[in-house]
């Protein structure tokens, strides 16, 4: 006799089922549901005509978003799949099944009103009982960008495609001449053929600009720090009396250099180092709690320095809602050090641990049982902050860095599988990169809720 359980898919249910009652009570989707009706949409729900057949509630979309990110879902078709395939979609979606193209409309749409709903996350976690600012930990991460280095253009090969197509097009305007004395392939449509050299020429033109103007941009920077270091020189000769030892600094040079690039795919990304070698990307930041991993401030630029990204998130810190608390400490590694990112720091009332370099893997075992002496006289902001990183406390704060906010890109990255952004464009990328964080918040505060 057999003893399995029998497998019937045919028979009826005698009451309609409830979705609600497939899910668990305690499941991410039932909080990213609590979470979303507690935010304020009603800008959303204002731009609703009213007119032809009822639209799908912002609550809803929203919720599947969130989730989806959170959850690696992150395509508006696979999304609209997952309506059909999957319990937790199922509820949040309340049995409905908007399309892909509402989806992806709804994103682009409300990007903006989005990211504006991220500081009002972490006042929620604030009501919970979950976040007690103190200290902050800031790092970057390349996220790849939704073009291919492959099709980035250089300066000196759009030089060369360019005058290519005008030659072809001056030859393809003589066979026009000529079409009724010369014998032409059957296959070529001269016509078709100018406007696709013509198309092409616009686009190369497009991108010559746009490497002109960052030129431009980069020639403006240089100067400034070429007058600086003028500057500097000068005065330490006023003050010792003797010319400066080295070369003087060489002035910067004007125009685009012949390997400048831009992407043809999306022109405001730019190809960075990654660990798997130069990939087109966006440097994305983010300055997290180090009590709850929760992320306070996202940033996200197309340059891959670091060092331009302190005073940014420290607008965004300093902007934070008073009943959150008060940020005290700022941890970063030594890609954000200058003594200019040490000084804003401190003119912003946080105290900066900056590392100055990189540091040693195998240290004596006496340092991590002493103090250095005191410092003796007056030290600069650079100088009692470098002090403060050699003390016990010091080197124990810092250390709450890497265990902190390199965890949280880890999980970005491989739980919840975002590596590539869907959006094209540095406000678009932007705003994508608050939704990411903004769902990897409420996923943690569901983490944090007590069991």
């Amino acid at each position: 006799m057999s003893n399995f359980r029998p497998v019937d898919r045919g028979t009826d249910f005698l009451l309609p089922p409830s979705v609600d009652e497939w899910l668990p009570q305690r499941h991410l989707a039932r909080f990213v549901v609590e979470i979303v009706e507690q935010l304020d949409l009603s800008s959303m729900s204002r731009t609703y005509r009213g007119s032809g057949s009822a639209a799908y509630h912002p609550s809803m979309l929203l919720g599947l978003m969130i989730y989806g990110y959170a959850t690696g879902v992150f395509s508006s078709r696979k999304l609209e799949r997952a309506t059909h395939d999957s319990v937790a979609f199922r509820f949040i979606a309340a049995n409905q099944h908007p399309d892909h193209d509402t989806l992806a409309t709804f994103r682009k749409r409300f990007l903006g009103e989005i990211e504006g709903l991220f500081v009002t996350v972490l006042q929620l976690a604030r009501q919970m009982g979950m976040l007690e600012l103190g200290t902050v930990a800031l790092d970057g991460t390349k996220v790849q960008a939704n073009a291919s280095r492959h099709s980035a253009l250089s300066y000196g090969h759009a030089m060369k495609i360019e005058e290519q197509l005008r030659r072809e097009v001056r030859e393809l305007l003589d066979l026009a001449e000529q079409a009724d004395a010369a014998d032409l392939p059957d296959a070529l449509v001269i016509p078709e053929e100018l406007e696709r050299r013509e198309t092409r020429l616009a686009a190369i033109a497009r991108a010559k600009a746009e490497i002109e103007a960052r030129a431009a941009e980069r020639l403006a920077e240089e100067q400034a720090e070429y007058e600086a270091k003028l500057a500097a020189r000068e005065e330490k000769q006023r003050l010792t009396g003797k010319k400066p030892g080295g070369k003087p600094p060489a002035p910067p040079t004007a125009g685009p250099r012949e390997g400048d690039q831009v992407n043809l795919t999306d022109a405001e990304s730019r190809i960075m180092k990654t660990r798997q070698g130069f990939e087109q990307c966006y440097n994305a930041q983010a300055a997290v709690d180090t009590e709850t991993m929760l992320v306070l401030c996202p940033g996200l630029t197309d340059a891959g320095n670091d060092k331009q990204q302190v005073e940014p998130i420290l607008e965004q810190l300093t902007e934070l809602p008073e009943e959150l608390g008060r940020v005290e400490t700022l941890l970063a590694d030594s890609g954000y050090f200058s003594e200019r990112n040490v000084e804003l720091t401190r003119e912003a009332g946080l105290e900066p641990l900056i590392a100055l370099g990189r540091e040693s893997h195998h240290r004596p075992w006496q340092e991590r049982f002493t103090d250095p002496p005191p410092l003796t006289g007056e030290a600069s902001a650079v100088e009692s902050m470098a002090h403060r990183l050699k003390t016990r406390e010091g080197r124990d704060l810092y250390a709450l860095r890497k265990q902190t906010v390199e965890p949280v890109f880890g999980i970005i990255k491989s739980a919840m599988g975002f590596r590539q952004f869907l959006l094209r464009g540095l406000e678009n990328t932007r705003g994508e990169w608050s939704l990411v964080t903004m769902s990897w918040n409420i996923k943690r505060m569901f983490a944090l809720l007590p069991t």
